[in-house]
């Protein structure tokens, strides 16, 4: 049976546990508030109402590096504060609450005084004198009568967040930046840009484009881009375009301006995406291309002009040649009865009595003037139609001056001019085409005697002007020239006021001689001295002597071919002016024991010798004096008695039209200098076996070699 309880022990048991529970409460908020003073992230400073440090935790020690006994009681929170930042605040707050307020602890802890909620940033100073900035939370203590006992600082570190704002501020900077790089780009742009959405609404602009339709940007962003136009069905058309391909180029409209004006326009559009790849619709920039139009138009008219004024200057051409090769034809039939009667007066039977003499003198003297005069004009026609095929090749200098100088030396004796040619200690060699040399050096040394003085000198000299160049003057003791004729000396016809000097002459010589020389890649030139004389010089391209070429794996030389006992002999013929090139065909025929070689050096002994020497295979040169190469294989072919021998070509033309148009013309094949050894001899092989079966044992073929 249950005690009754007393009354008294309920009470007491009830006391003891409330004060037990309100120790627990007591013990667990000395716990908090111990945890809070102890905690490392914040920094609570507790002062006096006077504002000296009273409580400094370990997150003020660790964030400003005092110990809490080096600053409590001793200093206030101002001196670890910056002073130009206390000092900002005091004036501040000052002008913000009409009161003033004093630099120093006071301008920290004011608004809380006066029961504001104060929350600021300030820059604290570590004992080591480094900075940071921090964001200060400023109560004010009081007591239960409310006065104020103190002030309760809690900072927190603000180095993290303030480095993230510098940041942003950069980057924010940079797109500012970037926004303004990029909106100069489209202003400065010289074409008309824009920017639409997938369904053509304009939704960028640029003042270009503003220009172009006579509207303001915030007119023309949100308005169909096909409405500034005058073909606003083309203009959408262009817009779908764009993205079904992504890209149009060159794609005309005409835009219309709010005033009426229409500008013809080029555009070139593509599609643009977000970071994403989302379509974001069609950027296009138009260029006016007005004058372009008109300029097209112009050129189109001015092509048109010129087509037909080449057409007419063909013609006239072509009939200034035709009319020259006529009178040419016309002219030397009866000259050369003229001469020839001439000089068989001159001889005759009787002599013809001084004054017959005098006067045949005149008519040869004349006659011979006519006939220069007729071929240097046609050479100059020749020339000025671009008509010249040169042979460029290796040419032995000493072999040209050699022959100038034994052509020469009888009109240099008529005046008693002394000649000096240069001697050669070893093979000097030009690129040039010989006959065209020969003729250039002719002139020079003609001009060089004719205008010199009685028993004057005439000089030529050879030297290495440059690497790989030479150059040949040729120096004449004559009256030399001023500077006034110097500058007329190229000129056509013109003789610089020797009409009357009784010297023959046409003042064409000297302009063939240059477009010669430089059709042979080089250069003429002149120095004259008044009283002392004149020298003209040339300079051209120096090359190595012409050599066998010899192929991988050939011989120092062909072996000689076998003959059979009783065999006949082979005849070649070989057609050239080139003394060099010739030389090179008789040392290498010279090792075939079966080949007997005939040799002419033009066109003209070359076909009687074809026809009288029975030859089995024809060598034959393309450029040569007289007639040329293709002219001898035309007369050739049409000869019965030379029709079926092959003519093999050898030339320095080694341009590939130049060989198909000879093996068309009929050369049963087409070599090209310098020679090789081992195709030289093959191709010899074939054309003897093709001349000894006839021309259907062989399939005749066309390389090119």
């Amino acid at each position: 049976m249950a005690q009754p309880t007393n009354p008294d022990q309920e009470s007491v048991s009830k006391e003891i546990v409330t004060e037990v529970r309100r120790e627990e409460a007591v013990l667990k908020s000395g716990a908090l508030q111990n945890a809070i003073l102890n905690s490392a992230n914040f920094s609570s400073i507790a002062t006096d109402e006077k504002g000296v440090i009273q409580i400094f935790n370990v997150g003020a020690e660790r964030m400003l590096g005092y110990t809490a006994a080096e600053v409590l009681n001793r200093i206030t929170p101002a001196e670890i504060s910056d002073p130009q930042e206390v000092i900002a605040r005091a004036m501040a707050l000052s002008q913000e609450l009409g009161t003033t307020i004093a630099p120093g602890f006071e301008a920290l802890v004011f608004k809380a005084s006066r029961g504001i909620e104060d929350i600021y940033e300030l820059t604290y100073i570590r004992k080591d004198g480094s900075r940071f900035p921090a964001v200060v939370s400023v109560t004010a203590l009081r007591d239960a009568d409310k006065v104020i006992i103190g002030y309760l600082l809690i900072g927190t570190d603000n180095t993290a967040r303030k480095q993230v704002e510098a940041e942003q501020k950069k980057l924010d900077q940079r797109l500012r930046d970037q926004q303004f790089y990029t909106r100069s780009l489209i202003e400065s742009n010289i074409d008309a840009l824009m920017t639409t959405d997938p369904s053509g609404i304009i939704t960028d602009v640029n003042k270009e484009m503003e220009a172009l339709t006579g509207c303001t940007r915030d007119e023309l962003i949100g308005a169909p881009f096909k409405s500034y136009f005058t073909d606003p069905e083309r203009a959408e058309a262009g817009i779908k375009r764009v993205l079904s391909e992504k890209k149009v180029t060159n794609y005309e409209l005409t835009a219309c301006a709010r005033d009426g004006k229409k500008t013809v326009v080029s555009y070139n559009a593509t599609t643009f995406y977000d970071r994403d790849r989302t379509l974001q619709g069609v950027f296009a920039a138009a260029r006016d291309v007005t004058e372009r139009k008109q300029f097209e138009q112009a050129l189109q008219e001015t092509n048109v002009e010129l087509e037909s004024a080449k057409s007419a200057a063909e013609k006239a051409n072509l009939a200034k040649s035709d009319f020259l090769s006529g009178m040419s034809h016309e002219l030397r039939s009866p000259l050369n009865a003229i001469l020839g009667f001439a000089q068989l007066m001159e001889s005759a039977s009787p002599l013809p009595t001084d004054s017959q003499k005098e006067s045949i003198g005149q008519i040869l003297q004349a006659g011979w003037h006519l006939l220069n005069l007729i071929n240097e004009i046609l050479d100059l026609a020749v020339i000025e139609a671009g008509k010249v095929t040169l042979s460029l090749e290796p040419v032995s200098l000493a072999d040209v001056l050699s022959e100038c100088q034994a052509m020469m030396e009888a009109q240099a004796q008529q005046r008693g001019i002394r000649m000096t040619f240069p001697s050669f200690d070893q093979a000097c060699f030009v690129w040039a085409d010989r006959t065209r040399l020969k003729q250039v050096l002719i002139n020079l040394l003609s001009n060089a005697i004719k205008y010199n003085q009685a028993h004057g000198t005439v000089t030529v000299h050879c030297s290495g002007q440059a690497p790989e160049r030479i150059r040949i003057s040729v120096t004449d003791t004559g009256e030399g020239l001023v500077p006034e004729k110097l500058a007329q000396l190229f000129q056509p016809f013109n003789r610089l006021g020797q009409e009357a000097s009784g010297v023959a002459g046409t003042g064409i010589g000297l302009v063939v001689t240059k477009q010669l020389t430089e059709l042979m890649d080089g250069v003429l030139g002149v120095e004259s001295t008044v009283g002392t004389g004149s020298a003209f010089w040339l300079e051209l391209r120096s090359t190595a002597a012409p050599e066998l070429t010899l192929g991988s794996g050939e011989l120092d030389a062909p072996l000689p071919r076998h003959q059979a006992p009783g065999a006949r002999q082979r005849t070649l013929l070989y057609i050239e002016d080139n003394p060099a090139n010739m030389r090179l065909i008789e040392e290498l025929i010279a090792r075939r024991a079966d080949l007997r070689l005939l040799t002419a050096v033009n066109g003209t002994a070359g076909i009687e010798l074809a026809r009288t020497g029975a030859p089995d295979v024809i060598l034959l040169d393309i450029n040569l004096p007289g007639i040329s190469g293709l002219e001898v294989l035309k007369i050739l072919r049409e000869d019965p008695a030379t029709t079926h021998i092959p003519v093999v070509a050898l030339s320095a033309n080694a341009m590939r039209r130049d060989i198909e148009l000879g093996l068309e013309l009929g050369f049963f094949r087409y070599l090209t200098k310098p020679i090789k050894v081992n195709e030289f001899m093959a191709t010899l092989d074939v054309a003897l076996e093709y001349s000894q079966n006839g021309a259907g044992a062989l399939q005749r073929e066309n390389p090119a070699a």
